[in-house]
């Protein structure tokens, strides 16, 4: 009866509307640091996925002048120079064909003298490699020596074994 008379009373009713207030504060009060954090860190997302966007963009812009540049490029090299070319004194033509002509075979020998300027650093190690070749060299050289020696001893005897 006494459950029954609660649940009807206007007192007790209050205090159960009171009671679920503060359950539902409770609750949000649970959730709401969540919600916080979960609007900070979309926030932040944003920012950095705004960031990367701007990155991108001067990317875009840089990637474009380059390949305006490069049809520039490919139009100059693809037109004609004759006409274009300052014109040169009959004194010099002999001086331009001989610097045309160095440069030629420069641009020839360009690729041995990269390998030579490549192989610069290699240097220490190659002539420790040459000192180590030379020793092995003087070592087989005397071994030559020794063994001719030997032939030539054993050539003698048998020359003397053959005429006894």
């Amino acid at each position: 009866t006494l459950d029954l008379t609660c649940r009807r009373a206007p007192c007790f009713a209050k205090f159960s509307e009171m009671e679920e207030m503060v359950n539902m504060e409770a609750e949000i009060n649970e959730v709401q640091p969540l919600l916080l954090s979960v609007t900070i860190g979309s926030t932040l997302q944003f920012y950095f996925i705004g960031k990367k966007c701007e990155i991108l963009q001067d990317m875009n812009r840089h990637l474009e002048t380059i390949l305006k540049e490069k049809r520039d490029l490919r139009k100059r090299m693809i037109k004609h120079r004759c006409q274009e070319s300052l014109p040169i004194e009959a004194t010099y033509h002999k001086c331009v064909v001989q610097l045309l002509t160095e440069a030629v075979t420069f641009i020839e020998k360009l690729e041995s003298h990269l390998q030579s300027v490549r192989s610069i650093p290699q240097i220490p190690h190659m002539m420790n490699n040459m000192d180590t070749t030379l020793s092995k060299t003087e070592v087989l050289m005397i071994e030559l020596e020794e063994l001719t020696e030997q032939i030539l001893k054993w050539e003698e005897l048998q020359k003397e074994v053959y005429s006894n």
